[in-house]
């Protein structure tokens, strides 16, 4: 299986008051095992956009947390026409196109999306491409 990571997981390795356990297990994983794991090209810009917005010195703690991190070995999926396509589906569902593409990623890699967004997940549940881990790791994540 692979693990599409959603910029709201890692915003919170960064930020103390968004500290999640079940993000720290992704991090864990994503270090062990990272050929396991995949981020849209959005999710560094994205990642970047929140720390600045948020942290007092979030250009630096994207440089020493962010980049080791995104260069550890995780695959990093550049927009194609064939992503666009399928994330304008997630779009008519009601995704954002931030959403959307991370969706279309895991739709793209057979694998799922994990994300501590819930409306976003509840929006496209049915195709069981997402997980919202706020509560729980899915139950394969394991395997």
């Amino acid at each position: 299986m692979i693990w599409v990571i959603d910029a709201s997981v890692a915003v919170r390795w960064f930020i103390e008051q968004e500290s999640h356990p079940n993000a720290d297990l992704v991090l864990e994983r994503m270090l062990s095992q990272p050929e396991r794991f995949a981020v849209p090209e959005l999710f560094c810009f994205e990642v970047f956009a929140v720390l600045c917005r948020i942290h007092p010195h979030g250009g630096e703690v994207f440089i020493e947390g962010m980049i080791p991190v995104i260069n550890c070995g995780i695959l990093r999926y550049p927009m194609t026409k064939g992503l666009v396509l399928k994330a304008t589906e997630f779009v008519d569902k009601g995704l954002t196109g931030y959403d959307a593409s991370y969706a279309a990623l895991a739709r793209e890699l057979k694998g799922m999306w994990l994300t501590f967004d819930d409306r976003a997940h509840r929006v496209i549940v049915k195709t069981r491409l997402s997980y919202d881990i706020t509560k729980n790791l899915p139950r394969n994540w394991k395997s």
